[in-house]
C-alpha cells in the first residue's frame, strides 16, 4: 500500500475502531488496571509539576487524548493541555467534557499533522498509548522533539508493546495467551484466533480496523531502543520503564510482578540541554 494511501486506511480504521458509544477501558490495560494507571498518572503528574515549579506553567500537548482520562491528570497537576483526537466520535466526546475549560484546546486531526501545522510548541509533549498506532514513529516522534517540543521540555510515553524479536519466544507465548484468556472470557476466542492467524501468516488485512489501528502487529512491536537513543540524543535524562501489561485483570494481578516485561514507556528530560 502506497504511504499515504496507507495513513487514509488508518485515519478510516481509527473512526470505526473508536465510534461513537467506544469504551476505551475494557481493552487498555494502563486503563483499566489500578495499578498500571496510577504508574502512569504518577509519571505525568510528575513531569507537569516539575515543570510548573520551575517555570510557573506547563503547556502540555497530548496527542491521541481518547476521552481525556489523561487530561484530567494534567489540569490535577496545574498544566494545560491541547489534546488531539484522530476519532470523530472521540474528538466530540472531549469537545463537550471540556467545553467552557479555558485550560484545555481540543483538536480534531484526521491526519495526525495538526502538532505540526499550527505552529505551536509546549513544555510537554504525552504520547499515551499511541506510539504503536502510527506507522512511522520513529520519524513522527522525532519531528515532534525536534519542531514542537520547547527547549528543556519533557517527553512522557507509556504503554507500547516492546519490539517482539528483542522478546524470547516464551515472553511472547505468555503475552498471547494472556491475551486469549481474555478474549474467551469476553466471548470473542473466534475474533483472537483469526486475529492471531494472520499474525502468524504476516499479513494483515487493509480493511481491519483492528490491524490498522493496532499497526504494531504489522512491523512486531515498536523498537524501544530506537526510540531511547533517538531520546538520548536530544535530551539531558532518559529513563525507560519495562513492565508486563495484559487485559485481564487476573492475570495482571498475577503478572505484574511475575511475568517478564512486554510493554514500556519513557520519559525524557532536558530537551535540547
Amino acid at each position: 500500500m502506497a504511504p499515504d494511501a496507507e495513513q487514509r486506511a488508518v485515519e478510516h480504521a481509527q473512526d470505526i475502531a473508536h465510534g461513537d458509544g467506544h469504551d476505551y477501558t475494557i481493552g487498555s490495560p494502563h486503563l483499566r488496571h489500578a495499578a498500571l494507571r496510577k504508574r502512569i498518572d504518577a509519571r505525568i503528574s510528575g513531569a507537569v509539576e516539575e515543570i510548573v515549579k520551575r517555570q510557573g506553567g506547563c503547556a502540555v500537548l497530548e496527542i491521541g487524548a481518547g476521552h481525556g482520562s489523561f487530561t484530567d491528570t494534567v489540569l490535577a497537576s496545574g498544566g494545560s493541555a491541547t489534546v488531539t483526537e484522530m476519532s470523530r466520535a472521540s474528538y466530540e466526546y472531549l469537545d463537550a467534557k471540556f467545553s467552557g475549560n479555558t485550560s484545555v484546546r481540543v483538536v480534531y486531526d484526521a491526519d495526525g499533522n495538526a502538532p505540526f501545522d499550527d505552529g505551536a510548541q509546549y513544555d510537554l509533549i504525552l504520547l499515551i498509548s499511541v506510539i504503536h498506532h502510527i506507522p512511522d514513529y520513529v520519524d513522527v516522534t522525532t519531528r515532534l522533539c525536534d519542531n514542537v517540543l520547547r527547549p528543556g521540555g519533557t517527553v512522557v510515553t507509556f504503554q507500547d508493546p516492546v519490539w517482539y524479536p528483542r522478546q524470547k519466544r516464551w515472553h511472547r507465548a505468555l503475552t498471547w495467551g494472556s491475551y486469549f484468556a481474555w478474549r474467551v472470557f469476553q466471548g470473542e476466542l473466534r475474533r483472537g484466533l483469526a486475529t492471531r492467524w494472520r499474525r502468524v501468516r504476516g499479513v494483515y488485512s487493509d480493511s481491519n480496523p483492528s490491524d490498522l489501528v493496532e499497526y504494531h502487529v504489522v512491523r512486531q512491536g515498536v523498537d524501544d531502543h530506537a526510540l531511547q537513543d533517538l531520546f538520548n540524543e536530544r535530551f539531558a535524562n532518559v529513563e525507560v520503564d519495562r513492565y508486563f501489561s495484559t487485559q485481564s485483570p487476573q492475570l495482571q494481578s498475577l503478572g505484574g510482578n511475575l511475568f517478564p516485561c512486554n510493554t514500556f514507556g519513557i520519559v525524557a528530560r532536558g530537551h535540547g540541554q
